[in-house]
């Protein structure tokens, strides 16, 4: 990956090229991240969606131990996007380069402790799984605001629902026949409908990655897509490293 290349895709200042391109590359993590998580906890961790419902079914069932794991993993999701919005904001002020590399780096960084320590843990089945579970949503969190931030809400990389909505609301504008003499005619974003189906597709072609990793080698798979992330990142926190006063 060419530095300068790489030097744009988390800038502040950026065009839509570099939107759509690390949308890509964060919806195919997040996708990775997802299916692994599954085969080795049982639990999917990018979307919210479910996890609010196992929380209604487990307090209805009176399931404590869903119940709480539930709790864990939406505040750990809420808690890794408080957190970029925290890093973000205070790299900002600094004038930092890398406001929004750095908490993609700490994605990396958890990615790795998590294929670490999982080998070494795994045989701890319930905490584990809390942990676990809980460790991977905040990692969501985390990528998620990145992305929200940078592109001005327009991306959104953890979760595929409203980007399924999306295609199909231009799907519609596609196919509909505007009735003659009509001054405001419906016009399918074909450029929006490109963004979107590029964006299922990585997430759909990591998710593969990720489960046929992990399926083949357990949790080392993580390293991989941790790799990934400091691909994205590494370049911006270096410049900004290099720029520090010397003594």
């Amino acid at each position: 990956m060419p530095l300068n290349y790489a030097r744009r895709l988390t800038a502040s200042t950026r065009s839509q090229r570099e939107n759509v391109h690390l949308g890509a590359g964060l919806a195919f993590v997040a996708g990775a991240t997802n299916a692994g998580a599954f085969l080795a906890v049982g639990r999917y961790t990018s979307h919210m969606t479910g996890v609010v419902s196992s929380m209604a079914d487990a307090l209805v069932l009176g399931d404590r131990a869903m119940l709480f794991t539930g709790i864990g993993a939406l505040g750990a999701f809420v808690a890794g996007a408080a957190t970029t919005a925290i890093t973000v904001n205070a790299a900002r002020q600094r004038g930092l380069s890398s406001a929004f590399a750095l908490p993609l780096l700490f994605e990396a960084a958890l990615l790795l402790v998590f294929g670490v320590v999982g080998v070494q843990l795994d045989h701890i089945h319930t905490i584990f799984v809390s942990a676990t579970v809980a460790l991977l949503c905040f990692t969501m969190g985390l990528q998620n605001a990145v992305i929200t931030k940078i592109s001005q809400s327009e991306i959104r990389t953890t979760h595929v629902t409203g980007i399924v909505t999306d295609i199909g609301i231009e799907l519609g504008k596609l196919l509909f026949v505007n009735r003659a003499g009509v001054a405001e005619r419906v016009v399918a974003d074909h450029s929006r409908l490109r963004l979107l189906t590029l964006l299922l597709g990585a997430f759909f072609t990591g998710g593969v990655l990720g489960a046929a990793g992990f399926q083949a080698i357990g949790y080392i798979a993580t390293v991989p897509i941790a790799l990934v992330l400091v691909a994205l990142a590494a370049v911006p926190v270096f410049d900004d490293f290099r720029s520090l006063p010397r003594p």
